[in-house]
């Protein structure tokens, strides 16, 4: 069973006041191949907890792969309007799991919805996911834009610039951003900086490109960082150089 962080939060001082956390829908699989790990989804949310007590706003946006992706579902031959919808839906059901993980820790946490689903969660309405993150609560934003061909990146990007985040923490299962697979090419090297413009005209892929021009034209930036490694969201958040910051 993982535990948290030791360390007394007293102490500690964050760099960043408001942030927008990028979560795939796969890092909470863990290496089930499908679905929600349980443990996962507690150390994650121990984490956001980890760095809301240093005094960060923490806006997350998550993704939903783990359950269904859209774009798969398409090639596959679903109406591709139906399958991103089916692709929102999921990232509800991911918000849903952050947020009970999270107010069983007494975090108080609020989902907001792109569709209307009363029962659950808020519709998104700006000024008032600003309120609940100066009322120092987690707001989860979820089902994407509510509209097909836009993908959780570029949610991430509008909502970021939304909420006037000073940063976009995408969390990835690599160190950062590479200028080949790490996983494929063993001499691949890490970037510690990158322009917005290299991004896009070497094809990266850290996120897609409307979500990478979103940031460029609006001068939000993004640290890619490895949500598998413990701890690495409060390191961010205190100001350590990891990952790669893409401006």
């Amino acid at each position: 069973m993982w535990r948290p962080p030791s360390a007394n939060n007293q102490d500690m001082t964050a760099k960043y006041k408001r942030v927008l956390l990028k979560l795939s829908g796969e890092a909470l699989m863990g290496d089930q191949g499908f679905g929600i790990d349980s443990h996962i989804v507690l150390r994650i949310a121990t984490e956001i907890k980890d760095v809301h007590d240093l005094g960060a706003q923490v806006a997350v946006v998550i993704g939903g792969g783990n359950i269904f992706r859209g774009i798969k579902a398409s090639e596959e031959g679903f109406d591709r309007v139906s399958a991103d919808h089916m692709g929102m839906l999921a990232t509800v059901i991911n918000a849903l799991a952050i947020q009970d993980a999270l107010e069983k820790m007494d975090v108080y946490t609020r989902v907001q919805s792109a569709i209307e689903m009363r029962q659950i969660a808020e519709m998104y309405i700006r000024r008032r996911a600003i309120r609940h993150l100066e009322k120092r609560r987690v707001v989860i934003f979820a089902a994407g834009t509510g509209n097909p061909y836009f993908s959780t990146d570029t949610t991430a990007a509008l909502r970021a610039m939304e909420i006037k985040a000073e940063v976009i923490l995408k969390a990835t299962k690599v160190d950062g951003i590479y200028d080949a697979d790490p996983v494929k090419v063993a001499t691949a090297r890490m970037y510690a900086e990158i322009s917005y413009m290299e991004v896009l005209t070497q094809g990266l892929g850290v996120m897609d490109s409307t979500a990478i021009s979103l940031c460029k034209d609006n001068s939000v930036p993004i640290i890619v960082f490895n949500i598998k490694t413990i701890g690495n969201i409060r390191r961010v958040i205190e100001g350590e150089k990891i990952g790669t910051l893409v401006h």
